[in-house]
């Protein structure tokens, strides 16, 4: 990186390390307002609460298909997103699904979409997982890897090309980044300077491989380098770490001053989805994550200042579970798409007509016809 590069970063922006405690003191400061640190802590408990629900109806075979939780994820996916604005864009992966949350999105229609109903936003045309929402600016993601970076560098650059101060977050795990079509996408970013935050939630594995095998470099933040961006790891399962450097990097993109790479080391406490039992870890690998659930260390320093109770907690997880049962009520009374369906949005122009009215051509009309 040469001096005048060098010069458009700060030392906290172009930390690259390894280790996430540097990360973190790199990131210290004032301490977050109370009010923020409930705030985070309230997502992180609803996607915690949503997604166990979610993987128990999985289980009941209450709906099709399979799920991708993202449980011990929380500080990372509530971090990351929390502070957007609603003309800002989520790009995410079928891992974040409880990014809509702070999206905004209802949950009845998050569990329409799981049950592959008519009153999702999607009208029950996508997998469980995979929804958008075209209205609160959040991408589809698709079950192709690192699909939604591209799409996400996309809506950066339209948003640069009209001048807005809108910004786009784009998540993936860390094996997104030994794909052709993330480098494309980081790359353009970096040449482009474009207003978009790149994270990578290096949860040790992508699917079954571990990470080892997926790159040289032990922090996935080293990558920055390559593109002439400033690249940043922190520990993924201290929301307030997480917190502090999405703010930093969003204001960054939001003020013109181009991409930013954030890797969150974390980990996901189940398999790669629910017809995964994850063998290929270990129970030791998997207890030592479990001890730094990042839900009960955030528990352990809103204590500490006085701001969180277990009769607090209760009282969230009461209201959570009444908002879920309702959404999964409604999800189940809506009716299922008719296959006429599927010719809608395709052009457009409107189909349906046409293809619902064309006319069967068989050996015998065509000898009519002659």
């Amino acid at each position: 990186m040469t001096d005048n590069e060098r010069s458009r970063f700060s030392h906290r922006e172009m930390l690259l390390t390894d280790d996430p405690r540097e990360a973190n003191a790199a990131k210290s400061g004032a301490a977050l307002d109370d009010s923020i640190l409930r705030r985070l802590y309230s997502y992180m408990l609803k996607c915690r609460t949503v997604e166990e629900r979610i993987r128990i109806l999985f289980r009941q075979s209450r709906f099709s298909g399979n799920y991708f939780s993202a449980v011990g994820q929380e500080a990372t996916e509530v971090g990351t997103t929390v502070d957007l604005l609603p003309e800002d864009t989520i790009a995410p992966s079928h891992r974040n699904f409880v990014t809509h949350i702070m999206k905004g999105t209802p949950l009845k229609l998050m569990f329409a979409n799981l049950f592959m109903r008519r009153t999702s936003p999607d009208q029950g045309r996508c997998a469980p997982a995979h929804l958008g929402s075209a209205p609160l600016n959040v991408i589809t993601p698709a079950s192709t890897v690192a699909a939604q970076f591209a799409i996400g560098v996309g809506v950066a650059l339209a948003y640069q090309l009209q001048k807005r101060s809108n910004v786009v977050v784009a998540l993936s795990g860390e094996g997104s980044t030994s794909l052709g079509s993330w480098h494309e996408a980081i790359n353009f970013a970096g040449v482009r300077r474009l207003p978009i935050v790149a994270v990578v939630e290096n949860n040790l594995w992508a699917e079954s491989v571990p990470a080892r095998l997926q790159s040289a470099v032990e922090g996935f933040s080293l990558k920055a380098q390559g593109y002439g961006i400033p690249g940043i790891t922190v520990d993924g399962n201290d929301v307030i770490a997480v917190y502090r450097a999405a703010r930093e990097a969003i204001a960054r993109a939001r003020g013109g001053n181009g991409p930013t790479l954030i890797e969150c080391k974390t980990y996901r406490w189940y398999g790669h989805s629910e017809i995964d039992p994850a063998k290929y870890r270990s129970v030791e690998e998997l207890e030592h994550w479990k001890a730094r659930d990042p839900i009960v260390a955030t528990e352990r320093k809103m204590n500490e200042r006085g701001i969180w109770s277990e009769a607090w907690k209760q009282e969230q997880l009461v209201r959570f579970n009444v908002e879920i049962d309702e959404a999964i009520e409604f999800a189940e009374k809506s009716p299922y798409p008719e296959p006429e369906d599927a010719l809608d949005h395709v052009f457009s122009f409107s189909i349906r007509e046409r293809e619902l009215n064309r006319k069967m051509w068989s050996p015998q009309l065509l000898q009519k016809v002659g």
